[in-house]
């Protein structure tokens, strides 16, 4: 097949778009998608730095070279979860993309500056896992961004990642979800602004886009993820595209567009409610937020732990 733009030979068929793009214009094409959404949604204002969540695989590093080759105040940060082996991979392809474009990587480790792990955290909380780790990366994502004065926190969420979960949403009617499932959550009232810059990308595009520009990502799926629902959301809507290109974007764009709105009243009323955490002052729905207490369960002695004895010091001479 040829290129839509330039007639040279393609590399990739998007069948959704009914085209195919060689290189530099299907790299055109991935930079066009991000500054449409960009400026569609008002997700950036001249001159604000962006804090992109950067997990080492090829949603979040693709969209922060896509930012950085668009001009925009771009940093890195990447949040270290303690899981063995992939947390350590993880961790090295950030730092290693950081260094080949000169660009700041922010680190924050979850065992050493928090004090436990995502799988022995979960388990301690009695929490499945990806609820565990989805909580504290938005706590801790927004808390690096307003302690380093970034008014923007940028997430890798693509079109494939946002139909699935609007799917699960909707088969639960899970109405205060919907209300929040929008590109741009508002910053405000200790929030940095959320954004999520792919959502007109597919999982297909971000690796192609990465294969071709040279960025190594890490390519195993998170070992605490399996039997996680999303992914069987993302199966069913693979199955429907594949009999119906275009249905992931049709039904999620049109949520947007003519969805969205039924449910955002619920989003906004609760919002109005939040106050600050009596531990940590982080926003909250109540005394205490769930952070914290997850922080807290993650981290108490065992039941029936004896405490760890005083050391004695001699005295000054």
């Amino acid at each position: 097949m040829r290129c839509r733009r330039c007639r040279a030979p393609s590399v990739i068929e998007l069948r959704r778009h009914n085209a195919a793009f060689c290189r530099p214009c299907f790299l055109i094409h991935c930079r066009d998608q991000v500054a449409r959404t960009i400026e569609e949604h008002h997700m950036v204002e001249p001159g604000e730095r962006v804090l992109v969540a950067v997990s080492g695989g090829k949603d979040s590093l693709a969209l922060w070279d896509i930012l950085l080759d668009l001009g925009y105040p771009a940093d890195g940060l990447y949040l270290g979860l303690g899981i063995g082996d992939y947390s350590d991979e993880s961790g090295r392809y950030a730092r290693d993309y950081a260094s080949s474009r000169g660009a700041r990587l922010v680190e924050v480790d979850l065992p050493t500056d928090v004090g436990f792990d995502i799988p022995g955290g979960a388990a301690a909380a009695r929490r499945v896992p990806c609820s565990a780790c989805g909580l504290s990366k938005r706590h801790l994502f927004n808390r690096a961004a307003v302690e380093g004065g970034y008014p923007v926190v940028a997430t890798g969420h693509n079109l494939d990642d946002e139909a699935a979960v609007l799917l699960g949403n909707v088969l639960r009617w899970s109405t205060d979800y919907l209300g929040r499932q929008t590109p741009v959550l508002p910053g405000g009232d200790g929030f940095a602004r959320k954004i999520k810059p792919l959502i007109r990308l597919g999982e297909r595009e971000t690796a192609a886009y990465c294969v071709l520009t040279g960025i190594d990502y890490v390519v195993e799926e998170c070992p605490m993820a399996v039997g996680n629902k999303h992914l069987g959301y993302k199966a069913a809507l693979n199955a429907i595209e594949d009999a119906s290109p275009g249905s992931k974007a049709a039904f999620y764009l049109g949520f947007l567009q003519r969805g969205l709105a039924h449910f955002a009243p619920e989003a906004a009323a609760d919002r109005q409610s939040l106050s600050p955490c009596a531990s940590c002052g982080s926003p909250t729905t109540g005394d205490v937020c769930a952070f914290c207490r997850l922080t807290e369960a993650a981290t108490r002695p065992p039941q029936g732990a004896k405490p760890a004895p005083r050391r004695r010091t001699a005295p000054p001479r």
